[in-house]
Protein backbone atom coordinates (compact mmCIF):
# COMPACT_ATOMS: atom_id res chain seq x y z
CA UNK A 1 0.00 0.00 0.00
CA UNK A 2 1.28 3.46 -0.91
CA UNK A 3 2.15 5.71 2.02
CA UNK A 4 1.95 9.44 1.44
CA UNK A 5 4.64 11.59 3.00
CA UNK A 6 3.56 14.49 5.21
CA UNK A 7 5.20 17.32 3.27
CA UNK A 8 4.21 20.94 2.77
CA UNK A 9 3.19 22.74 -0.38
CA UNK A 10 5.36 25.61 0.80
CA UNK A 11 8.58 23.64 0.20
CA UNK A 12 10.82 25.53 -2.23
CA UNK A 13 13.94 23.36 -2.23
CA UNK A 14 14.85 19.70 -2.07
CA UNK A 15 18.36 19.12 -0.74
CA UNK A 16 19.59 15.59 -1.13
CA UNK A 17 22.47 13.32 -0.42
CA UNK A 18 23.36 11.26 -3.50
CA UNK A 19 24.44 7.73 -2.61
CA UNK A 20 21.65 5.96 -0.77
CA UNK A 21 19.07 8.32 -2.29
CA UNK A 22 19.70 8.38 -6.04
CA UNK A 23 21.61 5.09 -5.83
CA UNK A 24 21.08 1.94 -3.81
CA UNK A 25 24.54 2.43 -2.28
CA UNK A 26 26.07 -0.15 -4.59
CA UNK A 27 28.93 0.33 -7.00
CA UNK A 28 30.02 -1.88 -9.84
CA UNK A 29 33.77 -2.22 -10.31
CA UNK A 30 35.15 -3.32 -13.66
CA UNK A 31 38.23 -5.50 -13.99
CA UNK A 32 40.10 -2.30 -14.94
CA UNK A 33 39.04 -0.66 -11.68
CA UNK A 34 36.42 1.68 -13.13
CA UNK A 35 33.42 2.25 -10.89
CA UNK A 36 29.82 2.62 -12.02
CA UNK A 37 26.61 3.64 -10.24
CA UNK A 38 23.10 2.77 -11.31
CA UNK A 39 20.45 5.51 -11.30
CA UNK A 40 16.72 5.05 -11.75
CA UNK A 41 14.90 7.00 -14.45
CA UNK A 42 12.18 7.53 -11.83
CA UNK A 43 14.58 9.74 -9.88
CA UNK A 44 16.05 11.39 -12.98
CA UNK A 45 12.49 12.24 -14.05
CA UNK A 46 11.91 13.53 -10.52
CA UNK A 47 14.69 16.10 -10.96
CA UNK A 48 13.20 17.17 -14.29
CA UNK A 49 9.70 17.51 -12.83
CA UNK A 50 10.99 19.42 -9.80
CA UNK A 51 12.85 21.92 -11.97
CA UNK A 52 9.91 22.37 -14.38
CA UNK A 53 7.68 23.15 -11.41
CA UNK A 54 9.96 25.78 -9.91
CA UNK A 55 11.49 23.69 -7.13
CA UNK A 56 15.18 24.15 -6.48
CA UNK A 57 17.26 20.97 -6.29
CA UNK A 58 20.59 20.75 -4.47
CA UNK A 59 22.89 17.78 -3.96
CA UNK A 60 25.29 17.60 -1.02
CA UNK A 61 27.37 14.43 -1.20
CA UNK A 62 30.24 12.99 0.73
CA UNK A 63 31.43 11.34 -2.48
CA UNK A 64 32.71 12.81 -5.73
CA UNK A 65 31.04 11.17 -8.69
CA UNK A 66 30.64 11.62 -12.45
CA UNK A 67 27.01 10.56 -11.92
CA UNK A 68 26.42 13.74 -9.91
CA UNK A 69 28.14 15.78 -12.61
CA UNK A 70 25.83 14.15 -15.18
CA UNK A 71 22.70 15.26 -13.30
CA UNK A 72 24.08 18.74 -12.74
CA UNK A 73 24.86 19.23 -16.42
CA UNK A 74 21.66 17.63 -17.72
CA UNK A 75 19.38 19.76 -15.54
CA UNK A 76 21.46 22.88 -14.97
CA UNK A 77 21.72 22.27 -11.23
CA UNK A 78 23.66 25.09 -9.60
CA UNK A 79 23.98 23.79 -6.07
CA UNK A 80 26.15 20.71 -6.33
CA UNK A 81 28.56 20.07 -3.48
CA UNK A 82 30.75 16.97 -3.61
CA UNK A 83 33.35 15.56 -1.24
CA UNK A 84 31.59 17.20 1.72
CA UNK A 85 32.21 15.77 5.18
CA UNK A 86 30.24 18.30 7.26
CA UNK A 87 27.04 18.86 5.33
CA UNK A 88 25.09 21.17 7.64
CA UNK A 89 27.16 24.33 6.93
CA UNK A 90 26.60 23.75 3.19
CA UNK A 91 22.86 23.20 3.71
CA UNK A 92 22.63 26.44 5.70
CA UNK A 93 24.57 28.38 3.05
CA UNK A 94 22.26 27.12 0.27
CA UNK A 95 19.17 28.25 2.17
CA UNK A 96 20.78 31.60 2.94
CA UNK A 97 21.76 32.07 -0.73
CA UNK A 98 18.10 31.87 -1.78
CA UNK A 99 16.49 33.38 1.31
CA UNK A 100 14.69 30.10 1.99
CA UNK A 101 13.69 29.18 5.54
CA UNK A 102 14.18 25.79 7.17
CA UNK A 103 10.43 25.19 6.93
CA UNK A 104 10.59 25.59 3.16
CA UNK A 105 13.25 22.89 2.79
CA UNK A 106 13.21 19.11 2.72
CA UNK A 107 16.42 17.13 3.20
CA UNK A 108 16.93 13.55 1.99
CA UNK A 109 19.63 11.45 3.61
CA UNK A 110 20.50 7.91 4.52
CA UNK A 111 23.51 7.75 6.83
CA UNK A 112 25.11 9.24 9.92
CA UNK A 113 26.77 12.10 8.02
CA UNK A 114 23.24 13.34 7.22
CA UNK A 115 21.94 13.45 10.81
CA UNK A 116 22.52 17.15 11.50
CA UNK A 117 21.04 18.21 8.15
CA UNK A 118 18.00 15.96 8.69
CA UNK A 119 17.46 17.54 12.12
CA UNK A 120 17.89 21.06 10.72
CA UNK A 121 15.57 20.97 7.71
CA UNK A 122 11.89 21.63 8.22
CA UNK A 123 11.14 18.27 6.60
CA UNK A 124 13.35 15.20 6.43
CA UNK A 125 12.95 11.97 4.48
CA UNK A 126 14.97 8.76 4.54
CA UNK A 127 14.71 5.40 2.78
CA UNK A 128 13.78 2.29 4.76
CA UNK A 129 17.37 1.09 4.23
CA UNK A 130 18.81 4.13 6.04
CA UNK A 131 21.11 3.65 8.99
CA UNK A 132 19.06 2.78 12.06
CA UNK A 133 20.25 5.89 13.92
CA UNK A 134 18.32 8.11 11.50
CA UNK A 135 15.01 6.46 12.30
CA UNK A 136 15.07 7.95 15.81
CA UNK A 137 15.32 11.57 14.60
CA UNK A 138 12.17 13.44 15.60
CA UNK A 139 9.95 14.16 12.60
CA UNK A 140 11.94 12.07 10.12
CA UNK A 141 9.74 10.36 7.55
CA UNK A 142 10.45 7.05 5.83
CA UNK A 143 9.59 6.89 2.13
CA UNK A 144 7.82 3.82 0.80
CA UNK A 145 10.32 3.90 -2.08
CA UNK A 146 13.71 2.30 -1.91
CA UNK A 147 17.04 4.03 -2.24
CA UNK A 148 17.96 4.19 -5.91
CA UNK A 149 14.44 3.27 -6.99
CA UNK A 150 12.16 6.28 -6.87
CA UNK A 151 12.87 7.84 -3.47
CA UNK A 152 13.71 11.27 -4.89
CA UNK A 153 10.70 11.11 -7.22
CA UNK A 154 8.45 10.16 -4.27
CA UNK A 155 9.42 13.35 -2.48
CA UNK A 156 8.90 15.50 -5.59
CA UNK A 157 5.47 13.98 -6.25
CA UNK A 158 4.41 14.51 -2.64
CA UNK A 159 5.55 18.15 -2.55
CA UNK A 160 3.76 18.93 -5.81
CA UNK A 161 0.61 17.14 -4.65
CA UNK A 162 0.57 19.37 -1.54
CA UNK A 163 0.99 22.48 -3.73
CA UNK A 164 -2.19 21.57 -5.63
CA UNK A 165 -4.09 20.91 -2.38
CA UNK A 166 -3.14 24.25 -0.81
Amino acid sequence: MYKTLDLSGSIKIIISDFDGIFTDNSILISEEGQTFKKLSYKDIMGVSIAKKNGLKVAIVSGDVSPSIDFLAKRFGLEDIHQGVREKLPIVKSILEKYGISQDEAVYLGDDVNDIESLKFAGYSVIPEQANYKLKDIPGVQVSCCSAGDGLFRDVVDNVLEMKTVN
